[in-house]
């Protein structure tokens, strides 16, 4: 199964694993990161980035494929489409069916508003579902909300909204408790204490996970809720165009059933876009450990609209991908591996970078030791380096590996790997969209009636996210969302509706110079390896 030089190279993993166990490389130090994330992170290699045209960010840089889908055509002719008679007609429209809208529509609900969630997938498709390390919350006795900030916003390089990130962080603490009280199972101390442990980047144990697959907990327990207050869930059925009113403001979206294609109207009094990230537009090439759905559409459809973006020219590598085997090449290998006492080891058996370093650094020290450095290990189809989880049975003891990662256990025993026994070879995936749509505090755009929630929001996190902040921000702005969003339906009056802004940003295109033959939303990703079998005609 692994070729020589993997082999040569788990010999000597092995041979100093005892000395690396408890082996604490320094930190690097400020300037020493900066250098590091300016010559080796893809946030910072120009060409992969394109300067918008038109819009609301006319002027700004973003990856080249979301460029082009931004400045795309529009799947639809407004022309085409009837408004006046809607099929469906609510207070509060949610685009999304993933952490965020679910929790968005239980507090809509709570607050007595007409809800209704459409998603082009099942309800739970989403990252959520695919979340595994935890959720931050300070309520230990020593940490803090005001520490939680620091942590966040140093790891964000300064650059989250202030506004939003202590919303995040003041919130958390209530998050988790409204979590449990749902009946997430958390992993609980005899005397029912939550435990904690460490993330990259946070100076205190904070993270609250269930095993590893806190995010499928989160998910389950969620969907179960939405499920028994009979929430209406349209499944299989995409948004493509967010629709406004006679003023302007958002008042519901055009649908359309991924099975028929049949075009669907949704009026409503307020819209939230929750849906997700971009990892499955494989920006640079990279692997993804995003769901299949990931295709960036709450930011297309918001920009359209004419709402703005902020720092959609940032995203996160999950600094430990898997690497091999090619069988689940780019799927997630937890920070929680590191946490619990797994460190990154080269080709040559010696750690490279301190366990705790943020995940843009850990990132770039993996692609620099495999590319400038010459110390990756080469497998028949890639790089990466090892992350040396036997490890963690040395520090805490036999049994920890079942007890505490039994999914990552699992997920490698399938290729006859077994993690308590051998390293696993990881490479950064393409993880998270760190930028979005921007909003206020209450969770609106500068579209009026218009919010947005979880990853397709953008300056929660500055320009870098921690672990275990994205389980909670699709909690808190979530929830802010559904009660905002609702609040807000009881004084609306809508006008005449009208797709008129489609049309207004079809003239930008021609007036730009712009030549595509693209549309947009893309939905979902193709893969057709280059058979002109499966190419659309």
């Amino acid at each position: 199964m692994y070729n020589k030089e993997m082999l040569d190279s788990m010999k000597k993993v092995a041979e100093a694993r005892e000395r690396n166990t408890y082996f604490e490389p320094r930190r690097m130090t400020a300037d020493e990161k900066d250098t590091l994330l300016a010559t080796f992170h893809p946030d910072y290699k120009e060409d992969q980035f394109s300067v918008l045209k038109i819009g609301a960010n006319a002027g700004e840089k973003v990856p080249c494929e979301l460029a082009e889908l931004l400045q795309a055509h529009s799947r639809i002719k407004p022309d085409s489409v009837d408004l006046s008679n809607p099929d469906y007609d609510v207070d509060v429209l949610i685009i999304g069916g993933g952490g965020a809208g679910a929790s968005a529509a239980i507090e809509a609900d709570n607050n007595g508003a007409k809800t209704m969630i459409v998603t082009k997938l099942r309800m739970g498709d989403a990252n959520t579902m695919m979340a595994e390390g935890g959720i931050q919350a300070a309520d230990k006795p020593n940490d803090s909300p005001a520490i939680h900030y620091i942590d966040a916003f140093g790891g964000g390089h300064f650059a989250a909204k202030p506004e939003l990130l202590y919303k995040l962080v003041t919130e958390a603490p209530e998050a988790i408790q409204w979590l449990n009280n749902l009946g997430v199972e958390f992993d609980k101390a005899p005397d029912g204490t939550m435990i904690t442990t460490h993330g990259g980047g946070t100076s205190r144990k904070r993270m609250h996970a269930a095993k590893d697959y806190s995010g499928a907990e989160i998910m389950r327990t969620l969907r179960d809720e939405v499920q028994n207050r009979q929430i209406p869930i349209v499944d299989f059925t995409a948004a493509i165009e967010i629709i406004k009113d006679s003023e302007g403001k958002a008042a519901g979206a055009v649908l359309m059933n991924m099975e028929t294609s049949e075009l669907l109207v949704a009026k409503a009094k307020t819209v939230i876009i929750a849906t997700g990230g971009a990892g499955r537009l494989h920006y640079q090439g990279f692997p993804t450990s995003n769901h299949y759905g990931a295709t960036a559409d709450g930011l297309i459809l918001g920009y359209r609209a004419g709402a703005k973006l902020l720092y959609a020219d940032t995203l996160q590598y999950h600094p430990t991908g898997a690497a091999y085997p090619e069988q689940i090449f780019g799927a997630l290998v937890t920070e929680k591996v590191r946490s619990l006492g797994a460190k990154l080891v080269n080709v040559n058996g010696e750690v490279f970078m301190h366990p705790l370093e943020t995940r843009d650094v850990s990132a770039a020290s993996i692609i620099r030791e495999c590319t400038a450095r010459g110390n990756g290990v080469h497998t028949d189809d890639g790089v990466g380096v090892w992350l040396d989880t036997p490890m963690i049975e040395i520090k805490g003891g036999e049994g920890t590996i079942e007890k505490r990662i039994p999914a990552m256990m699992r997920m490698f025993g399938k290729y006859g790997i077994d993690i308590r026994k051998e390293p696993i070879l990881v490479y950064p995936t393409l993880h998270y969209q760190n930028g979005g749509l921007n909003i206020s505090a209450d969770g609106m755009t500068n579209i009026e009636n218009l919010y947005v929630a979880g990853e397709a929001v953008g300056g929660i996190h500055g320009r870098n996210r921690l672990m275990g902040n994205s389980l909670l921000d699709i909690i808190v702005f979530g929830r802010n969302a559904g009660k905002t969003a609702s609040a807000k339906s009881k004084e609306v009056e809508l006008g005449e509706l009208t797709l008129k802004h489609v049309d207004d940003f079809e003239e930008q295109i021609k007036s730009a110079g712009i030549e595509t033959d693209v549309v947009s939303p893309k939905l979902l990703p193709r893969y057709t390896h280059g058979n002109p079998r499966f190419e659309v005609k």
